[in-house]
């Protein structure tokens, strides 16, 4: 017979047995299943989560400080100090908590049914934003995600990518380096346009992207306008010569706000040419706004520079480990001369959360 002390430890290693697994099963059971089974993201710098490490560009986040609060404290060739906006989308979709390059060569078959981003850091809707950079255009952007398909349909066959692909979320965020590089710093395309054509020309540029992934087999997209572009540091840089005279540029805020109105407009015809698409606009403008007219609501105490290095001029290759950082990245709305903080980024998120996504499911539960 066995002693009454080995009796009462082994039901106590019984009872804390099933307890573990009474817990595991309950917190399967509550967890909330994915409200789109992908995420696929074409862009810019803000958006791209890594693509840009393997290739031949200087335009690149892979190095500290980037990345100095993402988890394991990595710098993923994200161009912030943590996560960007599709991580924490697809964190609040319940699909995964971030987004993966499509280049990256260690992705696994989960990662790549579950979404990545074919961005690229410096890209933009005009052909010629970038073209010496050696980042990845749009049209290549468009290939890639056809090599994605051929993959998918590898690992879950063709009707199955298929459906994954027309309820996945897609998500498109360019049109700020074409403004930066070809009108306002660099006068390529004011040669060609005025402001008002060169905004058509990008819509145009758009409009046909928009058709090609349809015809791929997207059906949800969400579009993302332009940000309050002459709030940003590098461009309060580039139009004050007194480093402390910096305000935003009302004129390229107009500019930004007027390619906003068109862009709303145009969705819309864009969604009645296509069958069975969900077209959204997603306006960035109006919360990167409100951090700017009201920084203590969110924490900040600087929205006209950066944290690294002086704040004003420093990206890619010039926020590097010899660059000095704030002391208090939570303190400041943008982490370098271009991007915002990872805390902007997350309110962005949460704004989008709020106004978007519902129309996205909205139209998923009426399919």
């Amino acid at each position: 017979m066995a002693p009454i002390g080995t009796t009462l430890f082994l039901i106590l290693v019984h009872i804390w047995f099933y307890a573990l697994l009474f817990i595991s099963n309950e917190c399967k059971a509550v967890r909330p299943a994915p409200k789109f089974p992908a995420i696929l993201v074409f862009g810019d710098s803000t958006v791209d989560t890594g693509n840009n490490n393997y290739l031949k560009t200087l335009f690149k986040g892979n190095h500290y400080p980037y990345g100095q609060d993402f988890p394991g404290h990595v710098a993923t060739g994200r161009f912030s100090n943590g996560k960007l906006v599709p991580d924490f989308l697809a964190s609040m979709l319940n699909i995964k908590e971030t987004v993966p390059p499509f280049l990256d060569p260690s992705l696994s078959d989960r990662d790549l049914v579950t979404g990545v981003s074919f961005a690229s850091g410096g890209s933009g809707l005009d052909d010629i934003t970038g073209a010496v950079g050696g980042i990845i255009p749009f049209s290549k952007q468009v290939e890639y995600f056809k090599r994605y398909i051929v993959r998918v349909q590898g690992l879950v066959g063709e009707k199955e990518a298929k459906k994954l692909i027309s309820s996945a979320v897609i998500v498109i965020c360019a049109g700020t380096n074409d403004f930066g590089f070809n009108f306002y710093d660099l006068p390529t395309r004011r040669l060609e346009f005025n402001i008002s054509g060169y905004q058509d020309f990008l819509q145009n540029k758009l409009h046909k992207f928009i058709e090609e992934l349809y015809e791929l087999g997207c059906r949800r997209l969400t579009i993302a306008g332009l940000p309050p572009v002459g709030c940003l540091p590098i461009q309060m840089t580039a139009k004050f010569e007194r480093p402390h005279d910096r305000r935003c540029i009302e004129e390229e805020n107009l500019d930004a706000l007027v390619y906003n109105k068109k862009l709303a407009r145009l969705l819309p015809t864009i969604q009645s040419l296509l069958p069975r698409s969900k077209i959204v606009y997603a306006d960035v403008y109006e919360p990167i706004t409100d951090m700017i007219d009201n920084p203590q609501n969110f924490g900040f105490v600087e929205t006209k520079r950066g944290c690294c290095g002086t704040g004003s001029v420093e990206a890619g290759p010039f926020c590097n480990a010899l660059t000095a950082v704030c002391d208090n990245v939570l303190e400041y709305l943008f982490w370098d001369g271009i991007h915002p903080s990872e805390v902007a980024y997350e309110y962005i998120s949460k704004y989008l959360e709020k106004n978007v996504v519902p129309q996205l499911l909205d139209y998923n539960n009426k399919s």
